[in-house]
């Protein structure tokens, strides 16, 4: 059975509430032993050491703790190297008979210190490489642990997120159920791949019949321009008629001849304009 994500997020939260430190690194994760005996195997500088800063322990203040230590162990080791020396000292001075140790024996312990010292040198190479191992290994972990917390507040997070996205599109569900019914929502796949490829259809008729259309307007805007000049001319030739026919008109109440053929070309020429303004669609 897949574990849910509130599960993977209990336990995350277990393993962080624990302090990280080295002690508690090494112990067996699946088989933890009990914290009482633990706490009794720890020295009292182990112990001072752990509750300096195991709450939040970073790779500076694990730096600092190591160089502390390392002064403290070759200080204890010059110590007891001189301690070990003088009683050896007193006691092949007091001894009854004095220990009177040759020059032969001393070449023979040379010799022999050499060899102990050869595998010294070679244990001090190999602790110095495995030094370098684990703290390559360390930096490497404690980027782990970052990214691990990291994520877990992310996952934290997301069912809260996924929960207002479920909400959210459940509510546009609802809102569209209608227009998408009437848009053909409630038609399979196939059916309104169909339809898509219809409306392609019809907007491509609708581009072309539209290009023809605009390859048209040139040509037709020439024709209108040549229309409107016409019309300008006939408008012309109405207000000379117009202003012939008040001649007229004040000529015929003063009782002067006045020629018929003025007016009948007036009358023409007026019939003339309605005409062409009914063709061209255009209003007096």
């Amino acid at each position: 059975m897949t574990p849910s994500h509130q599960d993977t997020l209990a336990a995350l939260s277990d393993l962080q509430s624990q302090p990280l430190s080295i002690i508690r690194v090494s112990e067996p994760i699946s088989n933890p032993t009990n914290p009482t005996t633990t706490n009794a195997r720890i020295s009292d500088i182990s112990a001072s050491g752990l509750t300096n800063d195991t709450t939040n322990p970073t790779s500076i203040s694990l730096a600092a703790d190591l160089s502390h230590y390392r002064d403290l162990f070759s200080k204890l080791r010059f110590s007891y190297l001189e301690q070990v020396t003088k009683e050896k000292f007193l006691r092949a001075i007091v001894g009854d008979p004095p220990l009177i140790i040759e020059n032969a024996e001393n070449v023979e312990l040379e010799s022999q210190l050499g060899e102990v010292k050869a595998v010294l040198k070679e244990q001090k190479e190999h602790v110095a490489r495995m030094v370098q191992e684990l703290e390559r290994k360390g930096r490497e972990l404690a980027g782990r642990y970052e990214q691990i917390g990291l994520q877990t507040e992310l996952l934290g997070q997301l069912p809260r997120e996924i929960q207002g996205w479920e909400d959210k599109i459940r509510k546009l569900r609802e809102e569209t159920k209608g227009s998408m019914v009437g848009m053909g929502g409630g038609l399979g796949l196939d059916r309104v791949l169909e339809m898509t490829r219809e409306k392609d259809r019809q907007k491509k008729e609708v581009e072309r019949e539209l290009k023809a259309l605009q390859g048209e307007i040139p040509g037709r805007g020439g024709v209108l321009e040549r229309l409107e000049g016409e019309l300008k001319g006939l408008d012309r030739e109405k207000e000379k008629a117009v202003e012939g026919a008040r001649e007229a008109v004040k000529n015929r109440e003063s009782g002067g001849a006045v020629g018929d053929g003025l007016e009948m070309r007036g009358r023409w020429l007026k019939g003339c304009d309605e005409g062409l303004r009914g063709l061209l669609g255009v209003e007096g």
